[in-house]
């Protein structure tokens, strides 16, 4: 009886250990976010660093993640000197992201949905400008990374500027309400 006792107990911690949360730290040396923003005659395109993240996974399953976005690493990629001085600053002025009072903005997960092995459906509240919305993509993980593309509706973050549903006759000066952001973590 007591050989059965110790076997069953050994049992249920056995079950017990699989299903315990594993909590992976983001390597934000190592992790990349990419945006690009659209205007009616092109786009632009720049990087962000994470600030700091961790990711959440139950039986090799993610099952939730936070990250802060360290909003003063805001930079453009596609243009050089002068001109990318004066999209930088734009960008971190109150028209855009306001960088000044906005130091960070965050992204917490409220639901994450295995699809297979190794993809997601996530939905989770991204704060930007101190504005919480709700918004929902795709991730896959493999290994020791973690990559999503989002894409990101800036009026509801109060990011109206050049905004055809705010501003009348913008014509080739507008911007569209839409940007990408594309990431890749590694952890």
């Amino acid at each position: 009886m007591k050989k059965l006792f110790v076997i069953a107990l050994a049992l249920v911690l056995s079950i017990n250990l699989s299903a315990q949360t594993e909590t992976k730290t983001v390597k934000t040396d190592k992790s990349k976010i990419v945006w690009k923003g659209y205007k009616v005659l092109g786009s632009h395109e720049g990087t962000i660093q994470v600030k700091s993240g961790t990711l959440d996974f139950k039986d090799g399953k993610l099952t939730a993640a936070e990250f802060t976005v360290d909003m003063t690493t805001l930079k453009s990629t596609d243009l050089e000197g002068e001109m990318a001085a004066k999209l930088n600053g734009h960008l971190k002025s109150d028209d855009f992201f306001g960088v000044e009072t906005y130091k960070t903005s965050t992204l917490k997960t409220t639901k994450v949905v295995s699809k297979s092995k190794n993809s997601y459906t996530v939905t989770a509240d991204l704060t930007i400008k101190g504005k919480k919305n709700p918004i929902t993509f795709e991730a896959a993980v493999y290994g020791s990374k973690a990559n999503a593309t989002l894409k990101v509706d800036r009026t509801l973050y109060d990011i109206k500027y050049g905004s055809t549903g705010f501003f009348d006759g913008l014509g080739d000066k507008a911007i569209y309400d839409e940007f990408d952001l594309v990431v890749d973590l590694q952890f």
